[in-house]
């Protein structure tokens, strides 16, 4: 593939990833600036407590599509080499979670994570879903669920034998949604964590 070709395909991932679903749907709906309340987080667990819950759903849609349509086309459209498709998954969280929009302050990944697994293997996505599951129904902590499905999806992608540039980025992904969930961890640590409620 053309250098300059896979520059611009970056670039137009990392501005998609980059588009801060939370904040548009929430101020179509009517709702304040989410920034302002709740966690001050942009993703769907706060956009839900705080715009509501179709607010929440449609922000978990937006930002997992938007992990997962532009790779997908990117994929079938392209057939990059695993590794140009382990730097385009890399580009696209980094996107979501340092948006140019909002000073580089985004989200912590989990839905555009789940995007882009989607993309790399359903499989590996249907495991670290069903860690994720069980860790909300038994705890209600849906930071820790999200830290256990990340935890698990590099070692499931690891498991299916998928080419490492693949095991590499999703590895990378894996650590950024557990980095970005570190004040989620302290709480949970201090025992001052929110739980989930329906």
């Amino acid at each position: 593939m053309d250098k300059l070709l896979f520059i611009i395909i970056l670039i137009s991932i990392y501005l998609i990833a980059a588009i801060p679903t939370g904040i548009v749907i929430s101020r179509l709906m009517g709702s304040e600036d989410i920034r302002e309340k709740g966690s001050g987080n942009i993703g769907a667990s706060n956009v839900y407590r705080v715009a509501g819950k179709l607010a929440g759903i449609l922000t978990l849609i937006g930002d997992t599509l938007k992990g997962f349509l532009p790779l997908l086309a990117y994929k079938t459209l392209l057939s990059p080499t695993p590794a140009q498709l382990g730097v385009a998954c890399i580009i696209a969280i980094i996107g979501h979670c340092y948006p140019v929009y909002l000073k580089f302050k985004g989200g912590k990944g989990v839905a555009t994570a789940l995007g882009i697994f989607l993309v790399l293997s359903p499989q590996a996505v249907l495991g670290a879903l069903i860690v994720f599951v069980l860790a909300v129904a038994t705890t209600r902590f849906i930071s820790l669920g999200s830290v256990l499905a990340a935890m698990s999806a590099p070692l499931l992608i690891l498991m299916l034998n998928h080419p490492q540039p693949i095991f590499l980025a999703t590895l990378f992904i894996a650590m950024l949604v557990i980095w970005r969930h570190r004040a989620n961890i302290r709480r949970l640590l201090d025992g001052t964590e929110s739980r989930f409620k329906a």
